[in-house]
């Protein structure tokens, strides 16, 4: 029944509001360097979604495993940046370009993650979803300087993200 139950609140979850224009190409980067992409990134503006109510703080810690994929650790606050803290773990492996396949926690199926954009640099990164429910942007920090937010929102844009809604996370 439990099972029942988790697999129907996933699908209600996948139900949710559509951000992307599906009907436009979404194009990820060529290439991901998953030495410089492990470590933490911190969600500095995201698409709402129900799997995030309520979090603040939001983190993705990403480590690099002998076997070539990507430990996950996603973590938030609950209420506030002091509020109760809220972790889910899983793995990550690349499927194809910029394409992370994506295992959370006891979530019965696996999620696609496409990484849109990384800056050079590797301090800024936008991830966004096939069907355009869910999208991110992640910085080495919790403050992203304004350019940086700026070229992050016209990748959204181009990939058919209507960039409205993007919220910022508090942190």
């Amino acid at each position: 029944m439990i099972r029942l139950a988790l697999v129907a609140l996933l699908a209600l979850a996948a139900c949710g509001p559509v951000y992307r224009d599906t009907g436009r190409p979404i194009e990820t980067v060529e290439r991901l360097d998953l030495e410089r992409y492990a470590g933490r990134w911190y969600e500095v503006a995201s698409f709402p979604v129900s799997f995030q109510r309520g979090c603040t703080a939001t983190t993705a810690d990403y480590s690099l495993r002998a076997d070539g994929t990507l430990g996950v650790v996603n973590t938030c606050r609950r209420g506030s940046p002091d509020g109760p803290v809220s972790q889910i773990a899983g793995s990550a492996e690349v499927v194809g370009p910029g394409h992370l396949r994506v295992r959370l926690g006891r979530i019965p199926f696996p999620g696609d993650y496409l990484v849109l954009w990384v800056a050079d640099d590797y301090r800024t990164a936008v991830v966004g979803t096939p069907r355009g429910r869910a999208g991110w942007v992640l910085h080495r920090t919790p403050q992203i300087p304004e350019e940086r937010l700026t070229t992050a929102r016209e990748v959204l844009a181009a990939s058919g993200y209507g960039v409205t809604q993007l919220q910022r996370t508090i942190h």
